[in-house]
């Protein structure tokens, strides 16, 4: 009963503490926090203080025994009951944790007692760039045959990152090479490569080509993985045999025994496998060289067969051919040539005891280089030997107090730049008959000393730029070259700079120091300067360096970058317009004007050409196209429009060339009205040029006396002209010598008198006043008096009308102008009479 008593007293303890448990469950508080990590933090790194963030008391953490019951399955992290913090325990790696490239989350179940509590921590770790791109294998071995066209694709083994994101892989690169290039195509989430040949491959050439492919992944900075792809060329049977030499020459002893080997013919063939096996047979037949010699067809070894006599045959021919095993076969030939000699026993034997192989050029006359001895095994006259040595080298040999040695020195002094090597041929011969001899060469290296400064070929150099050259472009290379090797024969290059004047081009230049190219840093332009020169100094790498420099005179050349100038005509807003008036009754001839054009290209680039675009009428003026002058073509007409508008095209002769355009309107107008207007144009003239120099002043002035002294001959042939006129009657007086220009004087009539305007200087705007004599000569009737009245009549009202010209001042000939207009001028005149 007791025992019984006692169970049900244990089972109702059980029943009531289960039943507190199941309360304290469901008082429990559940709460869920979030913590990010990145992967490879140190232990011990704090993820945060979980106890704050729940709330939680931290002096009751260790009596509430708060602590980690679920989570990862290695302990990564653990929580400080004094402090309440939540730290890494174990170094994380993300990708054992998680595999994948989603997100990577730990969820971790902490409890607290005292009351129970559970809460759910979720830790993020993010990813870091610690791993490489990798390939499944180290190596990758492809095979091609030569003749392979090129766009052939050969996939290649895909590199694999255990990162995610931008950490994986993301692109593939190829070593540099001419034949392959890379590609690579995504699938799915993978970047798979592909080997691209771009140019076709020859096995002679390069039978093998190593490359390196290189996977690079997105972190900073990028990591990146390597594979080995060795790429084997496949023959083809493409190339026939080759013999190392065309003709062989060979010397056999007579008397030599059966199956001595005269010589070795030796074939190549580039390609591979059967297509490189070769074959040798003779390809001529001959029983008599067929009975002396064999050839081996497997080695190419030519051996004595039969009796070598030197009475029977002094030298044998034999022709030799070489065939591979391709399909179809491909073959060689070469000659063979053995002479037979009737000498006989031993030869002379040279033994090289020490040598030195580089000496400095600077070695002074004695040097020693080598230790030579020379032995022959034969006895008496036969075993004396004579040696000597090539021919013009700095060399000789010097013997020594035991027979048969000698000491081979320096004869003179060594240039490395004549002679950087010397093949230093010994030669023993013995006294025999015939003399045997032996031959050795030595090869002696010269080392360098710096003892030459650089040299340029051409100094000074000429260089024709183009102008409106690229800024920063390149416009000559200057070479040097160093006879030296070596350092001593490195050479760097540098422009000397000047003191910095307007004429001082060297700092718009810049070099290369180690090419040598000058680039300018400017545009150059030929109307601005056209030469100049600079200075470029090469300075070599040797202790203690050497330098020269060379001059580089720069000249530009001229470029069509000029728009031909109008110079005239120019009207007062800068246009090239203007107006000209000319009378009506002009005959055909006369100049009309001249365009005036400027352009400050030079040569054909600035040789001007004028032609007519637009015109009313073609048949009444015409335009010379190298001068620019406008002639009227015939007389006007009645039915002649008053104003014609002359369009000229002005245009270069460059290989683009340039143009410009001007404007002339010529006014047809009465004689009367040409005056007039004439007139006015003066009067504008004389406001606009009232600042004229001094200087100017005085040269037309002295212009003007030469002048009166020519107008003084010019009137009285006029007069003398005038007087053997008989036609009053008609409108116009003719002359006999007019030469196309308007003439400065004018006759008429009124009345019973007849009036004759005179003035070489007259100005352009006088006016004709009714009754006015100032500038008029009034000549009287012929029918009233007699040839030689008239003419002394004319002659001093001329004097008098010529005092009178000349009265005004100096400035009113250089304001107003000569000639009936501006451009009216000319040398003969023709007198216009008028009623």
């Amino acid at each position: 009963m007791e025992a019984g008593g006692q169970r049900r007293r244990w089972e109702c303890c059980w029943i009531a503490l289960c039943i507190s448990f199941i309360l304290g469950l469901g008082q429990q508080v559940s709460a869920q926090i979030r913590y990010s990590i990145p992967e490879e933090v140190k232990e011990g790194t704090t993820l945060g203080n979980i106890a704050k963030d729940l709330g939680l008391e931290v002096s009751s953490l260790v009596d509430r025994q708060f602590r980690i019951v679920s989570g990862s399955k290695e302990d990564l992290f653990q929580i400080n009951q004094e402090n309440g913090v939540l730290y890494v325990h174990k170094k994380i790696d993300r990708e054992s944790v998680c595999a994948g490239s989603g997100v990577c989350m730990v969820n971790l179940k902490t409890v607290i007692e005292n009351p129970l509590e559970i809460h759910y921590v979720e830790v993020e770790i993010s990813d870091i760039n610690d791993h490489s791109p990798s390939f499944p294998e180290k190596e990758q071995l492809l095979r091609i045959y030569e003749n392979t066209l090129p766009g052939a694709i050969y996939q290649l083994q895909a590199a694999s990152d255990p990162d995610s994101g931008t950490n994986s892989v993301r692109s593939y690169k190829l070593s540099p090479n001419d034949h392959f290039e890379i590609r690579f195509r995504e699938s799915d989430e993978d970047k798979v490569p592909f080997l691209v040949l771009k140019k076709a491959v020859d096995r002679e050439i390069t039978t093998t080509y190593k490359l390196l492919l290189t996977a690079v992944d997105g972190g900073n900075p990028p990591k990146s993985g390597i594979l080995n792809i060795t790429i084997t060329i496949l023959d083809i049977n493409d190339n026939h045999p080759v013999f190392s030499r065309e003709t062989y020459s060979v010397t056999l002893q007579e008397n030599c025994i059966t199956g001595t080997v005269v010589i070795r013919v030796n074939a190549t063939d580039m390609d591979e496998g059967p297509n490189s096996e070769i074959e040798y047979s003779f390809a001529t037949l001959n029983s008599k060289v067929n009975e002396v010699f064999e050839l081996d067809q497997a080695t190419g070894e030519i051996r004595v067969k039969g009796e070598v006599d030197f009475e029977d045959a002094e030298v044998y021919k034999l022709d030799i051919q070489a065939s591979d095993k391709g399909h179809p076969p491909m073959s060689g030939n070469c000659r063979v040539i053995i002479k037979i000699i009737d000498v006989n026993d031993n030869r002379p034997e040279i033994e090289i005891t020490s040598l030195y192989k580089n000496i400095p050029e600077d070695s002074k006359p004695g040097t020693v280089i080598s230790l030579i001895s020379v032995t022959d095994k034969d006895a008496g006259i036969n075993g004396k030997v004579i040696c000597q040595l090539n021919k013009n080298i700095p060399f000789e040999l010097k013997p020594s107090f035991k027979e048969n040695m000698y000491s081979l020195v320096t004869k003179d002094r060594l240039d490395r730049e004549t002679s950087s090597q010397y093949d230093i041929t010994i030669t023993a011969s013995d006294l025999g008959q015939p003399s045997l001899t032996a031959s050795t060469t030595l090869s002696i290296q010269i080392s360098d000393v710096n003892d030459n400064a650089p040299e340029f070929v051409i100094n000074p150099l000429d260089l024709y730029l183009m102008e409106n050259n690229a800024a920063g472009s390149s416009i000559i290379s200057v070479s040097a070259f160093d006879r030296d090797t070596a350092e001593n024969a490195v050479i760097l290059y540098h422009i000397i700079r000047g003191d910095g004047t307007h004429n001082d081009f060297s700092y718009f230049l810049n070099i290369n120091s180690e090419t040598g190219v000058v680039y300018s840093l400017q545009r150059f332009d030929y109307e601005t300067s056209k030469m100049f020169q600079f200075h470029v100094l090469a300075t070599d790498s040797g202790t203690p360096s050497l330098s020269s420099n060379v001059t580089v005179n720069v000249f530009i050349l001229d470029q069509n970058d000029n728009v031909p100038v109008i110079l005239y005509p120019v009207s007062a807003n800068g246009s090239a317009e203007g107006v000209e008036d000319i009378p009506r009754n002009v005959n055909a001839g006369p100049l009309v004007t001249k365009v005036r054009a400027y352009d400050a290209d030079i040569g054909y680039n600035g040789w001007l050409l004028f032609s007519l675009q637009e015109v009313s009428d073609h048949s009444l003026f015409g335009l010379d196209r190298y001068t620019g002058q406008i002639r009227t073509l015939r007389s006007f007409t009645e039915t002649d429009e008053a104003q014609h508008k002359l369009l000229i095209l002005v245009k270069d002769n460059g290989n683009i060339s340039l143009s410009a355009t001007a404007t002339v309107i010529v006014k047809v107008v009465e004689p009367k009205e040409a005056f007039a207007a004439s007139d006015m144009k003066n009067a504008v003239k004389d406001e606009e040029e009232n600042n004229v120099t001094f200087y100017l002043i005085i040269t037309l002035g002295s212009v003007s006396v030469l002048f009166v002294i020519s107008i003084i001959v010019i009137i009285v042939l006029i007069v003398m002209q005038c007087s053997k006129s008989t036609d009053y009657s008609s409108k116009y007086l003719q002359d006999t010598n007019y030469d196309g220009t308007l003439c400065h004087s004018i006759q008429y009539r009124s009345g019973d008198k007849r009036y004759m305007l005179v003035g070489p200087r007259m100005s352009i705007g006088s006016t004709i006043v009714p009754g006015s004599n100032g500038n008029t000569l009034v000549i009287p009737d012929r029918r009233r008096r007699d040839s030689g009245e008239v003419r002394i009549h004319l002659v001093s009202v001329l004097l008098q009308h010529l005092s009178r010209i000349l009265s005004p001042a100096p400035d009113d000939d250089v304001k107003r102008g000569g000639g009936f207009h501006t451009h009216w001028k000319g040398s003969a005149c023709t007198d216009n009479t008028l009623r």
